[in-house]
């Protein structure tokens, strides 16, 4: 905003012309429940079919516009949607709205309940289709929907429902991995006292959230981040959003938004971070309970968070910026080659049961990421402006300690980071977790150099200094 100041004997008065762009806002969630079943749920290594879905589905965004930059942020209820899907579905909404794809943000949540995405099936390539179609409804909704608009950002802690997963254990108790070695630490452990030593690593307790309000102040939208990876406990057969869907859901209640607000809650950093608290026995849950419990506490917690904002800002400055990053895979050595080629090869019932859990699986792995034909992946990584708020878009699962160390070297007050953004690539542990094994760690679900996580994030921080500029 230019500014000239007149001075006459006694008075002083400010001329300002108003080049900066009132702040304008839309949300809209899109409902992509799948409509045929059954359905494979692709959380886990064995046949996990879906019946029904429990509760919905959606494709949630907000798009944010200050008059110079244009950008939306989307959350969809699915367990990793790949960058293939993603870019179609970007595509297809740069179409409706005029919009560039790479200011669009679209990550999942990471439930396990969630539909497939692949199209083996004739019900999978249906919901293909339906999903592309459905998340780039919702951008394109949410920028139809654009009005002048105020935003504002706080955090508040929930550290009771986050747990990190990984573990030392007593000595004798850590079990064989599926490669026959021992690691350092192991995933989920289990709650016995007798084998729990410590945890491997901290978590993030903080919930922060993004407050969107119209200019009388009533409330737009909401976007919340948790570095929670995921609740479980939906009934069996049938699918689920988990938490992040009942948080949506339940929200608008807590800040008295109308049917036309939007809450959606992102996943964090939340690669070595569970539900579990290992170490404490919980009584049993019915079907769904601890995600409504969870949810619920989630709610109060942005809730809090909201309170803290005060005044909302209506003339926040944007700024998006992405970058793509080339990793290279990992890749195996003769050795290990020759040793799950030796797994695959065992054939006998009796000696596959003496076979260390998992081994053929990860076999497989081994053997598949030693004969891909790929040298290097390329990835996007994002990180956004919203006034004084900071947000870093990451590809993998994250370990919650990325997380942490961005939150402490951001050039933002505030910064959130999220996870299973643009993509799902593997797990991405730090070259100290790295060293301790584990299942997050091991060739299969960890797929790329051990040191991408530094690249990243020193990648991230420079553009999080340019934005600040």
């Amino acid at each position: 905003m230019k500014c000239l100041t007149l001075g006459l004997i006694l008075v002083s008065t400010t001329l300002c012309t108003a080049e900066e762009s009132t702040l304008r806002a839309g949300a809209a969630a899109v409902d992509i429940t799948p409509r045929q079943f059954p359905m494979n749920m692709p959380g886990g290594f064995s046949a996990n079919m879906a019946e029904k879905a429990h509760d919905p589905f959606y494709a949630r965004a907000l798009v944010l516009d200050d008059g110079k930059t244009t950008l939306a942020m989307a959350v969809v209820d699915n367990l990793g949607a790949g960058p293939d899907v993603l870019n179609e579905a970007k595509a297809l909404a740069a179409t409706k709205t005029g919009m560039k794809p790479e200011n669009m943000l679209i990550s999942s949540t990471h439930t396990h309940s969630g539909p497939s995405l692949n199209t083996r099936s004739e019900a999978a390539a249906a919901y293909y289709k339906l999903f592309v179609e459905g998340v780039a409804e919702s951008i394109a909704k949410a920028h139809a929907a654009l009005k002048p608009a105020a935003v504002g950002a706080a955090s508040h802690p929930l550290p009771d429902e986050v747990f990190n997963r990984r573990w030392y254990l007593k000595p004798g108790k850590m079990p064989l991995n599926p490669f026959g070695r021992m690691d350092t630490v192991k995933m989920n452990p289990g709650t016995s006292p007798d084998v729990l030593d410590h945890p491997a690593g901290p978590t993030d307790p903080d919930i922060t959230i993004i407050s969107v309000q119209g200019e009388k102040r009533q409330p737009l939208a909401l976007f919340a981040n948790y570095s929670l990876h995921y609740v479980g406990g939906a009934p069996d057969g049938q699918m689920s959003a988990d938490y992040f869907g009942e948080f949506a859901r339940v929200v608008p209640s807590r800040v008295r938004g109308d049917e036309t607000f939007v809450a959606m809650m992102s996943n964090g950093t939340s690669g070595d971070i569970n539900n579990i608290p290992f170490g404490v026995t919980r009584p049993p849950r019915e079907p769904f309970e601890q995600i409504r419990l969870v949810a619920a506490k989630a709610a109060d917690t942005a809730w809090f968070a909201h309170q803290k904002i005060g005044k909302h800002n209506a003339t926040a400055r944007l700024g998006m910026l992405q970058r793509e990053i080339t990793l290279k895979y990992r890749r195996p050595n003769d050795q290990e080659v020759a040793e799950a080629k030796a797994v695959l090869a065992v054939k006998d019932k009796e000696a596959i049961e003496k076979l260390p859990r998992l081994a053929k699986n990860y076999a497989g792995s081994v053997v598949s990421a030693a004969e891909r034909p790929e040298e290097t992946i390329t990835v996007k990584i994002q990180a956004i402006r919203i006034g004084d708020l900071a947000v870093c878009a990451i590809p993998f699962e994250t370990f919650v300690e990325i997380g942490l160390d961005l939150k402490k070297r951001s050039p933002f007050p505030q910064t959130m980071v999220i996870g299973l953004a643009n993509g799902r690539h593997g797990y991405l542990p730090t070259p100290e977790q790295h060293k301790l094994g584990g299942y997050e760690t091991w060739i299969g679900t960890n797929n790329v150099q051990e040191d991408t996580s530094v690249i990243l994030t020193k990648n991230l921080l420079e553009m999080l200094n340019e934005l600040k500029r």
